[in-house]
Parts: C-alpha cells; sequence; structure tokens
C-alpha cells in the first residue's frame, strides 16, 4: 500500500543487482516503491528492504511478454498515487558470436530492452507531463557508447535506450519532468552469469559495485541531470574515453573484453 505522505517510485529489474540498489535507494529517500522482476524472488528482495523507510511493493511481472506493460501500468494505477520517479532498469544480455547466438534469446532482449522501455516510458512520461512533474531514470551502459562485438543486440539496445533517453529529456525539457541517463561499466550482478560472459574479459574482471552505481544514479536523478557514468574512477574513465574513439577502434576493443575465451588470454 502507499501513503498520502510519501512519494510513490517505480523500478523495473529490482530483483537483484543495481535495480535492487536503485530500489534501496528510494525506499532510504522516503519514498513507497514498486519492485518489479519477472521472478518470484522479487517478493523476498522487496521483503528484506522492510524498515528503510518507504514501502516495498513487489511485481511479479514479465517486462518482455508484450502484455507485461500494459499490466505493470494497470497495477500501477491500482494504487491511487501518481508515480514521482521511474527507473526504466530491467534487461538481460546474451554473449557470443551473432551468427552462432540463438535468435529467440536475442528477440526476448529486444522486447525487455528496447519494446518494455518504450511501452513504460510511453504512459510514465505521458501521465507525469500532465502533472508537470516527475523524474525518469533510464539504465543504459558505457557499451553504448561504441559497437560491441560478442555483445552485439545487447550493445545496440542499450546504444538505443541512451539516444532515446536524451531524445525524451530534450522534448521535455520545458516541462516539470527530467528524465537521467545511467551508463554503468561492468557492475557485479548476475548479468555475466546469466549472459554466458563468465569466459570473457569483461566477465572475468573485478566489477564494480552496484550500491555505488546505483547510488550515483539516485544521486543524478534527484539533481535532474542528463548522463551520469556510474562506478569505479576505472569505468567512468573508459565511458569518457569511448567517446572519442572511432567506430572501428572501439569495435576492436569491445572485442578483446567479450570474445569468448578472452578471460584466458594475455594482455
Amino acid at each position: 500500500m502507499t501513503t498520502d505522505a510519501r512519494p510513490l517510485a517505480m523500478v523495473t529489474g529490482a530483483s537483484s543487482g543495481i535495480g535492487y540498489e536503485l530500489a534501496k535507494q528510494f525506499l532510504a529517500h522516503g519514498f513507497d516503491t514498486v519492485m518489479v522482476a519477472d521472478g518470484q524472488d522479487i517478493r523476498s528482495a522487496a521483503g528484506s528492504l522492510a524498515g528503510l523507510g518507504g514501502s516495498a511493493i513487489p511485481l511479479q511481472i514479465d517486462l518482455a511478454d508484450r502484455t507485461g506493460p500494459g499490466t505493470l501500468q494497470s497495477a500501477v494505477n491500482a494504487l491511487g498515487t501518481p508515480l514521482e520517479a521511474a527507473a526504466i532498469n530491467a534487461g538481460i544480455g546474451v554473449g557470443g558470436p551473432f551468427i552462432e547466438t540463438d535468435l529467440a534469446q536475442e528477440l526476448r532482449i529486444i522486447d525487455l530492452n528496447v519494446a518494455s522501455t518504450v511501452s513504460i516510458a510511453k504512459w510514465v512520461a505521458r501521465d507525469m507531463a500532465a502533472r508537470n512533474s516527475g523524474r525518469i531514470l533510464f539504465t543504459s551502459s558505457i557499451i553504448a557508447r561504441t559497437p560491441a562485438p560478442f555483445q552485439a543486440i545487447y550493445g545496440a539496445s542499450k546504444a538505443f535506450v541512451q539516444s532515446f533517453g536524451q531524445a525524451l529529456r530534450n522534448e521535455l525539457k520545458d516541462t516539470g519532468v527530467s528524465v537521467t541517463i545511467l551508463l554503468p561499466g561492468p557492475t557485479e550482478t548476475p548479468f555475466f552469469e546469466k549472459a554466458d560472459l563468465l569466459d570473457t574479459k569483461v566477465g572475468a574482471e573485478e566489477k564494480d559495485d552496484a550500491a555505488q552505481v546505483a547510488e550515483q544514479g539516485f544521486t543524478a536523478l534527484m539533481k535532474g541531470e542528463g548522463n551520469v557514468l556510474g562506478g569505479s574512477l576505472k569505468s567512468r574513465t573508459m565511458g569518457l574515453g569511448s567517446n572519442i574513439l572511432p567506430d572501428a577502434l572501439g569495435a576492436a576493443f569491445g572485442r578483446r573484453l567479450s570474445e569468448p575465451g578472452s578471460a584466458d588470454q594475455d594482455e
């Protein structure tokens, strides 16, 4: 349940990793928070955050299903409290050569990372713009900045989120709605195992703390900033450097990180 005294936030992909830590940030800052994920563990994740300040409201919804965003909208509307903040964070990936990876998996990436992001943003942005109040956070990735061999569909999906988020930020600049795009570097989450990337250099190397990334994203959201590079100084420097790399060099660098078997290769 929500209260009239507390604002309402929503975080998708909230059962683990950056999404879980974002929910923790919202709750600790007094937001009642809708936590969304496709697995049953969203209930235990929400339960583990009880007592932080706001109420955690778990919703088990598969947002990769084209009916999922509509189900989520109905569930949030039923709470009777408008969203003051939405972190559209859910995302999945798959690693490996494009000619060998499973098409069904890759289409599911597009359905979740791209189609559901657009569908959720459509109703969230409309509602916020009608009230001239609200904050939207999109989770992209520094992988969005350059071509991503062996993560071709995931990288392209995050480039979409980056471009889409910045376009929406500009469209809403004269309203009371702010849009922030979070671009984390490699972060300690279940992503790399699920994406079959553990035998790659990026999968094997030390990663950033999800709590740090979430705090950086939350702080930027509350300040109304546009882009925020998340994670360690190393990751943020890598993100800045990728802005000036030609595509061919960026692709070569990405290949070194994500090519299968690269975890065992010498520098």
